[in-house]
C-alpha cells in the first residue's frame, strides 16, 4: 500500500513538473508576426487581337522613400497576347523582410515603340493582404 502510494504521489509530481513551462527572467513571450503578402493580378478587357506590338511588364515593390525593395520582370508579350479576366496573371509575393511600412505597389510597362507607364497602388502600414488588380488599357 505504501508502495502504491509512493508511485502516485512520484507520478502526478512527474507530470506537474513536466507541464509547467517556466519563462526565463526578463524574456518577454514571442508575438506571432503575421507575413505581409501581396497578389499582383495582370488581364485585360480590351480586345488587342491585332496589336502585334510587344509590350514588357514589371511587378514593382517600393517603400515609401521611393526606394526600389522588389522588381520582377513578367515573360515579354505581344499586346494581342494579355489574357481576358478568367486567365488573369497572378503573382503572390511575400514583402521583402515583411516590411510594416507604408508601400508602392504596382506595374510598370514598355510598349516597344509606344512609350511606357506605370500603374501604382498603397499597401498601408500595418495591411496583411493588398491585392493590386490591373486591368490594362
Amino acid at each position: 500500500m505504501k508502495f502504491k502510494l509512493i508511485i502516485s504521489v512520484l507520478s502526478i509530481t512527474t507530470m506537474i513538473v513536466m507541464s509547467c513551462k517556466k519563462q526565463e527572467p526578463g524574456t518577454l513571450p514571442e508575438i506571432p508576426v503575421t507575413n505581409r503578402t501581396i497578389q499582383f493580378t495582370l488581364y485585360t478587357d480590351k480586345d488587342f487581337s491585332n496589336d502585334q506590338h510587344n509590350v514588357f511588364f514589371s511587378l514593382i515593390i517600393h517603400n515609401s522613400n521611393n526606394q526600389l525593395l522588389w522588381d520582377s520582370a513578367l515573360a515579354p508579350m505581344k499586346l494581342k497576347d494579355i489574357p481576358g479576366f478568367t486567365n488573369k496573371i497572378s503573382v503572390k509575393k511575400l514583402v521583402p523582410l515583411n516590411n510594416r511600412s507604408l508601400l508602392k505597389v504596382g506595374f510598370r510597362y514598355i510598349i516597344e515603340d509606344g512609350g511606357h507607364s506605370t500603374f501604382v497602388d498603397s499597401m498601408q502600414a500595418g495591411e496583411t493582404l493588398k491585392i493590386v488588380d490591373y486591368n490594362f488599357q
